[in-house]
């Protein structure tokens, strides 16, 4: 098992979106097995929190991402920090009742589970969301940044992949399986379709399926997020990477340049290059070319996601810029 990054926001190349997507479409077909197998019992807040070794990653912690968030504690007896934050990750587990579960894996006794996950030095923190592995945090930490993690943590999971956690029963027997019983919503079919013609090539399909459910439900957070992306990657699909450089290199007041290469520079992972372009092209231009760079910058807000750190710096710099 080989860990990837997922970004929490969403945006990296376009091999990390498809293989998001690929994610999502797999934790649905896993709730949809259990559903059809009748489910599982309640779990009991002790079945919150398990040691997992290498012999059992991939069934306690690849498997369960796919039905809940599985929060993964590296640690070691010898590990002071460790003994301060794992207590602090266990009353937590139990608190945010099933939201994400807590594995714990001793390093000592699982050197090849912290070879792969790249780990310098313990206590580190990672999650695994429907089989996506992705950094939270190395070394000591408050409760309160932690608490911000996992609220972050469940609403990525929540949102893009579904899984709100399993149920707990304080009354449960401990050892009881993990059940998440998810109903079917109204436009599953029509998410379900967009991610097949995503994975299938078909961008204006899935841009089309995506608008099929905004049309009815404009809210619908998931539909939005993969609008965005669809018709970011269908932009970029046919471009000339040079041809859009050096226009924009030789450019720098066009709103068209500007615009294409930002487009080009989101889909490469450079999010803060991408913006600081249209900013600047913000500032250096004014009427229609001023208000298409700030339609623009605002869309590719949508991509990265509102609460990214670097959307909320870029919109304080872009009111600056417009005022």
């Amino acid at each position: 098992m080989q860990p990837r990054n997922m970004s929490m926001s969403g945006v990296v190349d376009l091999a990390a979106v498809k293989a998001a997507q690929e994610a999502k479409a797999k934790a649905e077909q896993t709730r949809a097995e259990t559903a059809r197998q009748g489910g599982a019992g309640a779990v009991s807040p002790a079945d919150l929190v398990i040691d997992v070794d290498e012999a059992g990653f991939e069934r306690d912690v690849l498997q369960r991402s796919a039905e809940v968030p599985v929060v993964i504690d590296f640690w070691a007896e010898w590990c002071q920090p460790c003994k301060q934050l794992s207590p602090v990750l266990e009353r937590l587990a139990v608190e945010y009742g099933g939201r994400f579960l807590l594995a714990k894996i001793d390093v000592d006794a699982n050197q090849m589970l912290m070879q792969q996950f790249g780990i310098q030095g313990i206590p580190a923190v990672f999650a695994v969301v429907a089989g996506q592995a992705l950094p939270l945090f190395q070394g000591a930490a408050g409760e309160e940044q932690i608490r911000q993690t996992l609220d972050q943590l469940v609403q990525v999971a929540e949102q893009r992949f579904g899984l709100t956690g399993l149920t707990v029963d304080p009354d449960a027997e401990p050892g009881g399986a993990p059940v998440h019983e998810v109903p079917a919503g109204p436009y599953d079919a029509l998410l379900e379709a967009a991610v097949q013609a995503l994975d299938a090539g078909d961008l204006g399909g899935a841009v089309q399926a995506y608008k099929n459910v905004l049309s009815d439900d404009p809210g619908n957070t998931e539909a939005k997020l993969g609008l965005a992306q669809a018709e970011l990657l269908q932009r970029v699909q046919d471009m000339d990477p040079q041809r859009v450089r050096k226009d924009a290199a030789e450019k720098p007041g066009d709103a068209d340049a500007q615009i294409a290469a930002a487009d080009l520079d989101l889909v490469g992972g450079h999010v803060e290059d991408a913006f600081a372009r249209l900013i600047d092209t913000v500032r250096r231009t004014a009427g229609d070319d001023r208000d298409a760079v700030r339609r623009r910058l605002l869309e590719l807000f949508e991509v990265v996601g509102p609460e990214d750190p670097r959307v909320v710096g870029a919109r304080r710099a872009l009111a600056r810029a417009l005022f």
